[in-house]
């Protein structure tokens, strides 16, 4: 088992120290508007509107002679998304663990996502399958590169600041969600005042976010530093990487279970994220107008949830404090199911909910597991770390799919996601972490 000398860092190690965490919090204040203003705000309603407009007299389109409800079609996409992410992280994240180059690699990752975001302004008319193209290439350049922004984590902070350097990260990228947000609903209701379309706010909106994702992306990539790696073995193609990674994660089966009980749980919570908008508009009748304002209220309660449950992970541990979280996420989601539609206040209580626990569940979860990862393989850990995140969430987009495919039901299919909260506590609970840490070579914080 690996061994840290406990030491108090010299002045200049601390202030560079310092001044990595603060250009990496950065990077979640860049790209973090992709997610609130495009997955979870327009992008869904619109790509939804644009493929029922292309859909025949029944309902459903047709990509590539495929028949599908065009309700659909927007979680399909991101599902796809998700496979698309999974073949190329394993192999970008060894990469980055055997050049020790992440850099080079966050760079083109967030490029790439930055760029199809920004083309997203021309998604327009019956052009559903451009939207889902664009839509799929910048989610999966998203996971690629928040695997490799995450594993900066275990490099840039001690074990004891971990939580609170991972709150703050989530932290930042919420207050940037909510600032552009408000720029979004000032353009959004008052399109006409800007001499524009509702459709062409929707996609001005959408492109802006691919430009904020580029420009901020900028201070991460001077402040963050590449760590010289050990000479490793070439990186093997995607699949085979993966099962190199879990093979080596079978000589760490705590990390590993600590990593199922991630996968189930937060499927769950990047379902909620992406789904929620359409749930909102299509099942609950509400506006574009108040769906903005409700995910404008869950990114500032956000912001204060996760520095809050970063301070309660200090009373009473991580674990314990995202047990809690759980719990919450559960009866929130349940009482999704019963809001009445047209009842905007109903929709905003239970945005509040999410918010409160939205931010710091995901925050602890981070830092949790950096600490489950052996010395020196931080990316490739995070790799499967980030399929997980952004990453495997595929199968809850997929059943929320598949529920409305069937039933034609958005409420069904919404409350078909609890499972995956409670299946979570059961798996997380039963992970004991402090052993966990211990054998992936470790030190062990006092509080945990």
């Amino acid at each position: 088992m690996g061994t840290d000398t406990v030491r108090s860092p010299a002045p200049d190690e601390a202030a560079g120290r310092r001044r990595e965490q603060r250009g990496w919090y950065f990077y979640d204040w860049a790209c973090s508007v992709y997610s609130t203003s495009v997955l979870t705000v327009f992008l869904g309603p619109y790509l939804t509107t644009v493929a029922e407009s292309a859909a025949d007299a029944d309902g459903f389109v047709h990509p590539f002679g495929i028949p599908m409800r065009a309700g659909s079609f927007f979680a399909y996409s991101v599902s796809l998304s998700v496979i698309v992410a999974v073949l190329v992280m394993p192999l970008v994240g060894a990469a980055a663990d055997r050049t020790g180059r992440k850099k080079p690699l966050l760079a083109a990752a967030a490029y790439t996502g930055a760029g199809a975001t920004a083309g997203m302004f021309f998604l327009d008319g019956e052009r559903y399958l451009l939207g889902g193209a664009l839509l799929v290439v910048a989610n999966a350049a998203q996971s690629v590169a928040m695997m490799l922004y995450n594993s900066y984590l275990p490099q840039i902070a001690p074990p004891e600041e971990r939580d609170a350097v991972s709150s703050r990260g989530w932290a930042f990228g919420y207050a940037a969600g909510a600032l552009v947000l408000v720029a979004n609903l000032i353009l959004y209701t008052r399109h006409a005042a800007f001499g524009v379309s509702e459709g062409t706010a929707v996609r001005i909106c959408l492109a802006s976010a691919g430009l904020w994702w580029g420009a901020f992306t900028l201070v991460p990539l001077r402040r963050l530093r590449d760590r010289r790696a050990p000479a490793r073995e070439a990186a093997l193609p995607g699949f085979q990487q993966l099962a190199a990674t879990i093979r080596d994660m079978r000589r760490h089966p705590l990390t590993l279970a600590f990593l199922l009980a991630y996968l189930v749980y937060n499927d769950g919570i990047q379902t909620v994220i992406s789904q929620a908008s359409v749930y909102g508009s299509k099942e609950l009748g509400l506006g574009q107008s108040t769906l903005i304002v409700a995910v404008l209220l869950v990114q500032v309660l956000a912001v204060a949830g996760a520095l809050a449950l970063g301070r309660l992970a200090r009373r009473y541990g991580a674990k314990r404090t995202i047990l809690g979280s759980l719990v919450a996420w559960t009866l929130t989601l349940a009482a999704g199911y019963f809001l009445p539609a047209g009842a905007p206040v109903w929709f905003f209580v239970l945005a509040a909910g999410i918010g409160l626990v939205l931010g710091g569940s995901q925050a602890l979860s981070r830092s949790l597991f950096s600490h489950l990862v052996p010395p020196g393989k931080e990316a490739e850990y995070f790799s499967a770390y980030e399929m997980s995140d952004r990453g495997m969430s595929w199968l809850g987009p997929l059943l929320f799919g598949l529920t409305y495919q069937l039933t034609g039901s958005y409420r069904d299919a919404i409350v078909s996601l609890v499972g995956f909260f409670v299946l979570g506590f059961v798996l997380l609970a039963r992970v004991p972490v402090r052993r966990a840490i211990g054998d992936a070579g470790n030190p062990v914080p006092e509080r945990i």
